[in-house]
């Protein structure tokens, strides 16, 4: 069986992990702080926060902002159900809007139609390694400074609507000449287990807020709303005569490990230079098997103001029911390949319908997932396998249209 996406685990990953647990460090240490650092200088901002994974990032910028009972955050009904999650758990109420045909991204004309008196955050959502239409949504959040109404100091500082990507797909990818991560007021990676920069488990929050915000103070705040809101961590408690603390706040628990951070500097060590570059082949190759093939609707890696970095292959199959969508995955799968669907759109989701929405009112996102199957795309894809995946999908497809 081709699997969907085994992480890349080699000599090299394995030597600087046993490195962390011989050093004596394997909670938050040196090494979380420097592939900190050195995930500031590959996004082009000053401060990164690491956690234990994207969701965390996602929830702890929300609390910061202060978003609550009575308050709305508008995000793409096209995504994974964390982005969804974290606006529940803050008592606030999600508003989902469409997305594009084009690309699954959130439509910003969507979001504008979306703002009340009481939207608080937008949360754009950077789908298969391809950043949204940021001038788009940064102008709308500019826009509502004569409507925001602020309920805090930090929202009153801010005086608009706050952007917070869900950057879990693209970290790498470039739009308008900028790496994600310094394309918005907040942005929130994931590096789980499948996507393309891994520490098994693991997220990271780029701070890019405007002035006159000080992003350190931010950083320096953060770094103990996720550690019990303990004023020091292990390593400063480590230093002589340092060893009293104290709780300032009733704080979360969410800091990287320095196990997942070995990982992780091995791998941004090599993303740009190997990683983005196999994953290009592997995307470009499948564009040349379907890409003559009028059954099948290829997805954007790139354009004019954009560079994906090639995280999934979210192809469609035009005018196919979902159920043909899901017999072709069978006939797939029959075939010793794994595929995926990326997404099912949250609103249809049980505890979502039970809220109240109905995934008919954002027929574009339906579409694109019921037509949608996600190909294998990972560094160790081999060029035969690549066409074994290729030759499955066309005859399954030829199976089942022609039934």
């Amino acid at each position: 069986m081709i699997p969907f996406s085994p992480p890349r685990i080699d000599d090299e990953i394995c030597n600087e992990v046993i490195a962390a647990l011989k050093s004596g460090w394997i909670t938050t240490g040196p090494r979380t702080k420097q592939f900190e650092k050195e995930l500031s200088a590959y996004c082009g901002i000053q401060h990164t926060l690491c956690l234990n994974s994207a969701t965390a990032g996602l929830e702890i910028m929300l609390r910061w902002f202060g978003v609550k009972e009575g308050d709305e955050v508008i995000l793409p009904a096209y995504t994974y159900s964390a982005t969804a999650n974290v606006i529940v758990h803050c008592g606030a109420k999600p508003v989902f809007v469409d997305v594009k045909g084009s690309d699954f991204t959130i439509c910003p004309e969507a979001i504008k139609k979306a703002i009340t008196p009481q939207t608080k955050v937008i949360m754009p959502v950077d789908f298969a390694g391809l950043p949204c239409d940021y001038t788009s949504i940064n102008a709308i959040a500019e826009s509502s400074r004569s409507t925001f109404i602020p309920h805090n100091p930090i929202q009153k500082q801010l005086g608009r609507i706050l952007v917070l990507a869900d950057a879990a797909h693209s970290f790498g990818a470039i739009y308008k000449g900028q790496h994600t991560g310094s394309l918005t007021d907040v942005s929130v990676f994931s590096f789980h287990a499948v996507k393309n920069l891994s520490t098994a488990e693991g997220g990271a929050v780029a701070l890019n807020l405007p002035n006159p915000f000080n992003n350190k103070e931010i950083y320096d705040l953060l770094c103990i709303k996720t550690l019990h809101g303990q004023n020091k961590d292990a390593l400063a408690k480590t230093q002589k005569g340092n060893w009293r603390y104290d709780i300032v706040e009733a704080g979360y628990k969410c800091n990287m490990t320095d196990i997942a951070a070995a990982i992780g500097l091995v791998e941004l060590k090599r993303y740009d230079s190997d990683t983005l570059q196999r994953r290009k082949e592997i995307v470009e190759a499948y564009d040349q098997s379907f890409r003559n093939d009028n059954r099948f609707q290829l997805p954007i890696s790139a354009d004019n103001d954009r560079q994906g970095c090639y995280h999934l292959y979210p192809l469609r199959v035009n005018r196919i029911t979902e159920q043909q969508r899901d017999a072709i995955i069978t006939e797939i799968f029959n075939q010793e390949v794994s595929v995926n669907v990326h997404f099912l759109p949250v609103p249809g989701m049980s505890f979502y319908k039970q809220m109240g929405y109905d995934v008919n009112d954002y027929p574009i996102a339906l579409d694109n997932s019921n037509r949608e199957i996600s190909l294998p795309v990972y560094y160790n894809l081999t060029s035969q396998q690549i066409k074994t995946v290729t030759k499955a999908v066309l005859s399954a497809v030829d199976k089942i249209l022609a039934a």
